[in-house]
C-alpha cells in the first residue's frame, strides 16, 4: 500500500505528516491515534530523524534531525535522483502556429508552457522528445496564398523575391491575411479560391502549391527565430506536407475503414463525406452530431490528419517520415524537419511512450475526436497516454492596448480584457511586444546603471524582459484566461519575474562583495561539523528556510504530476520571498561570529543555486543586475 507523505501546515508540526494511520483504520479496525502510537513506538529511533510524534486524530508527524539533514546537503547526498524508470520516452508537442504570419501573444503561451513543461522532465531525468507541428497544407496557408497570387496577381518568383527581401515577412503577412479574410466577408463567391487552392496545395502542383512552400518555410523561419529569442529550441519539425505525400493519411483512413471507425455518410448536410459518429468521442449514443474526417470533395480535415500524426507519434501507423537537418541553435542542438528523402544520419523520432499535446482549450473537442480514432483502431493503451495540455487563451488588459497604440471602442475599454483575433488582424505580435519590454526594461536597467555600456546594458535589460514574460504567463494556472499588462508584468514587488531574478541577484552579491573585501570562500565542508550545523540551526527562521530551498526536486515532481507549471513559479516566488527576509534579518557579511558567518555564506550559496535552479525549469536567466 503506498504512504501518502504530506507537509503540515504549520511548520511547528514538524517537517513531514503521516496520515497512514487513516489508511490502515479501516483494514485493522481500530482508530486511527491508536494505530499512529503503535507505529511510533515500533518504529523508535530512525537514521535522519529526530522524533515521530502522534498529532491530531492520528497523524504521525515526523520531525527531522537538523544537523544531520543539513549535511546531507552540503555533502550533495540528499540530492534526490531521477530518471526515465519505465516510462519511455514522452513526446510534447507544442507551438504549433500556421505559418502563415507573425507570432501573436497567444502562441508564446502555448509555447513558453510546453517549454517548460519539457524543461520540468528533463530536470527530473525523463526522456523528452519536443516537435513542433508545421501544418503548410492548411486553410490559413492557403488564404495567404490566395492573397498573393488572386488579389495581387503574384507568381512564386515575386512571392520568393517578397520573402527574401522583405525584413519583416511574416508582418506583411499578418496584414495580407486580415485583408484577404474581410474579402471572403465582402465577396463570399471568392470562398470558391480557397478551397481550390487548398486542393492544389495538397496535390503539390502548380504556381498555388509553389507558393504556399515559400510562404510556409520563410514563415517558419521567422517563427523559430522568434522563439529563440525566448530560449525556446525543438528537436523536430514533422510538416503535414509529408504526412499527405508519405501517404501517412492513406494508411490512417485504410486503417479507420477496415475497423468501421469511420463511414461514408450518404444524405444530409455530410452526404459524400466520411465522418466520425458523434457515440466514439462524445459518449452520447443519440447524438447526430457526426464529426466530418473526410470532405465530400475528397480533402482531409484537420482531425483527420491529426489522428494519423498520433498514430506515428505512438509508432502505430507502420510508417516514418524522412528527416533533413533544418538548423543548428547556439550551443550546437540540430533540429530536424521532415522531408521525403531519406538522409542517411537522421535519427529516430515519435515511437513515444506518453504523448502530451500542448493545445488551447477551444481545441477539446477535436483532441476528443483524436483520441477517439486511437480508440476505435484498438489502441486503448496509447489514447489513456495521450493527454490534451490544455490552456485558456491569452487577452490583453485595456492599459495594454492603449501603451500599444491599439485603438478601443468605449465599451472595450471598460472590459477586464480585449480578445486578440488575427484573422481581424487585431493582437500583439510577439516580437513586438517581447521588443516593447525590452525597451521599458532597458530604460530602468539604464537609469540605476547609467555607467555601464549601452551593450550590457540592453544584454541584461534583455534578460530582465524575458523573465518577466515568461514569468507572466507561467504563473497563472493553465485553465485561467490571462490579460496581459506591461506594468504588472515588468513590476520588481510583487509575484513577478524581476522579483524572483533579483532574489538571484542579491544571492550572487553577497558572495562577491565577500570577494571585494579580499576575503576567500570558506572551506565549507571542513568548518561546518555537524555540531557546528547543529547550533545554527537552532534558529527555526534559518531552518524553514533551508527545507524550503532544498524542496526545489520536489516542487517539480508535484508540478510534472499535476500538468501545471504554475506550482513551479510559485515555488520560484515564495523561495525569492524567503530569501528576501534572510537577507533583511541576516547581515552576512558583516557577522563577527566565524561560525555563523560560514555558515550564513553557506546558506546563501544553497538557496542561491536552488532558486538558480528553479529559474532555469522555468527558462529565465538572471542577470548580473537588475
Amino acid at each position: 500500500m503506498p504512504v501518502a507523505v504530506e507537509t503540515p501546515k504549520q511548520p511547528e508540526f514538524g517537517e513531514l505528516a503521516l496520515p497512514v494511520a487513516f489508511q490502515l483504520a479501516k483494514h485493522l479496525r481500530k482508530p486511527p491515534k491508536a494505530i499512529a502510537a503503535e507505529l511510533a513506538a515500533e518504529l523508535g529511533p530512525l537514521p535522519g530523524v529526530a522524533s515521530l510524534e502522534v498529532a491530531g486524530n492520528g497523524y504521525l508527524n515526523v520531525r527531522l534531525d537538523r544537523a544531520a539533514y543539513a549535511a546531507s546537503l552540503l555533502s550533495g547526498a540528499a540530492e534526490e535522483t531521477a530518471g526515465a524508470g519505465d516510462e519511455g520516452k514522452i513526446i510534447v508537442e507544442h507551438t504549433n502556429i500556421n505559418p502563415n504570419k507573425a507570432a501573436h501573444i497567444g502562441h508564446l503561451r502555448n509555447a513558453v508552457l510546453g517549454d517548460t513543461f519539457v524543461r520540468m522532465l528533463r530536470a527530473r531525468g525523463r526522456c523528452v522528445e519536443v516537435q513542433n507541428y508545421i501544418d503548410n497544407t492548411g486553410v490559413q496557408v492557403a488564404d495567404v496564398v490566395v492573397g498573393f497570387h488572386r488579389l495581387e496577381g503574384k507568381g512564386p518568383e515575386e512571392v520568393a523575391r517578397l520573402a527574401a527581401e522583405t525584413p519583416r515577412f511574416d508582418y506583411l503577412c499578418w496584414d495580407l491575411y486580415a485583408r484577404v479574410s474581410s474579402y471572403y466577408a465582402e465577396n463570399p463567391a471568392a470562398l470558391a479560391w480557397r478551397q481550390e487552392t487548398l486542393h492544389a496545395i495538397e496535390e503539390g502542383e502548380g504556381d498555388a502549391a509553389k507558393i504556399a512552400h515559400i510562404v510556409a518555410d520563410a514563415i517558419v523561419q521567422a517563427h523559430l527565430a522568434t522563439m529563440w529569442r525566448l530560449g525556446i529550441t525543438y528537436d523536430v519539425l514533422p510538416r503535414e506536407s509529408e504526412i499527405l505525400h508519405l501517404k501517412f493519411w492513406a494508411t490512417a483512413f485504410e486503417l479507420l475503414k477496415e475497423r468501421k471507425a469511420i463511414y461514408l455518410e450518404t444524405e444530409g448536410k455530410n452526404a459524400g463525406c466520411w465522418v466520425m459518429p458523434a457515440s466514439a468521442y462524445s459518449g452520447d449514443a443519440e447524438s447526430d452530431e457526426s464529426k466530418v474526417i473526410v470532405r465530400s470533395n475528397g480533402t482531409v480535415t484537420y482531425v483527420g490528419k491529426d489522428i494519423a500524426y498520433q498514430l506515428w507519434k505512438f509508432g502505430l501507423l507502420g510508417k516514418d517520415f524522412y528527416y533533413r537537418p533544418l538548423m543548428t541553435y547556439p550551443g550546437g542542438h540540430q533540429l530536424w524537419v521532415t522531408t521525403d528523402e531519406p538522409h542517411p544520419d537522421a535519427p529516430r523520432f515519435g515511437r513515444g511512450t506518453w504523448v502530451y499535446n500542448v493545445i488551447d482549450s477551444r481545441q477539446s473537442y477535436l483532441q476528443d475526436v483524436v483520441v477517439a480514432g486511437l480508440r476505435a483502431l484498438g489502441f486503448n493503451e496509447q489514447a489513456e497516454r495521450s493527454i490534451h495540455f490544455s490552456y485558456e487563451m491569452v487577452a490583453l488588459s485595456p492599459r495594454c492596448c492603449a501603451e500599444l497604440g491599439i485603438e478601443l471602442s468605449e465599451e472595450d475599454r471598460k472590459r477586464p480584457y480585449v480578445e486578440v483575433s488575427g484573422r481581424k488582424g487585431l493582437g500583439v505580435k510577439a516580437d513586438d511586444l517581447i521588443d516593447k519590454l525590452i525597451e521599458e526594461a532597458l530604460a530602468e536597467v539604464a537609469s540605476r546603471h547609467p555607467d555601464d555600456t549601452p551593450k550590457r546594458q540592453r544584454e541584461m535589460a534583455t534578460r530582465i524582459a524575458i523573465g518577466a514574460l515568461r514569468y507572466f504567463l507561467l504563473k497563472y494556472t493553465r485553465n485561467a484566461v490571462i490579460a496581459f499588462d506591461f506594468q504588472e508584468a515588468l513590476s520588481f514587488e510583487g509575484e513577478t519575474g524581476p522579483y524572483v531574478q533579483y532574489a538571484a541577484v542579491r544571492a550572487r552579491n553577497i558572495w562577491r562583495k565577500l570577494e571585494e573585501r579580499g576575503e576567500a570562500l570558506p572551506d565549507f565542508e571542513r568548518e561546518l561539523t555537524p555540531e557546528a550545523l547543529g547550533r545554527q540551526l537552532r534558529s527555526d527562521a534559518l531552518w524553514q528556510l533551508l527545507v524550503a530551498a532544498s524542496k526545489t526536486d520536489s516542487a517539480i515532481e508535484r508540478a510534472i504530476a499535476s500538468g501545471e507549471p504554475a506550482h513551479v513559479a510559485k515555488y520560484a516566488f515564495q523561495l525569492a520571498q524567503i530569501f528576501s527576509n534572510f537577507y533583511h534579518e541576516f547581515p552576512v557579511i558583516t557577522e563577527e561570529n566565524r561560525e555563523k558567518k560560514v555558515f550564513l555564506l553557506w546558506m546563501t550559496g544553497y538557496i542561491r543555486r536552488q532558486l538558480e535552479r528553479t529559474l532555469a525549469v522555468l527558462g529565465i536567466d538572471v542577470p548580473e543586475y537588475m
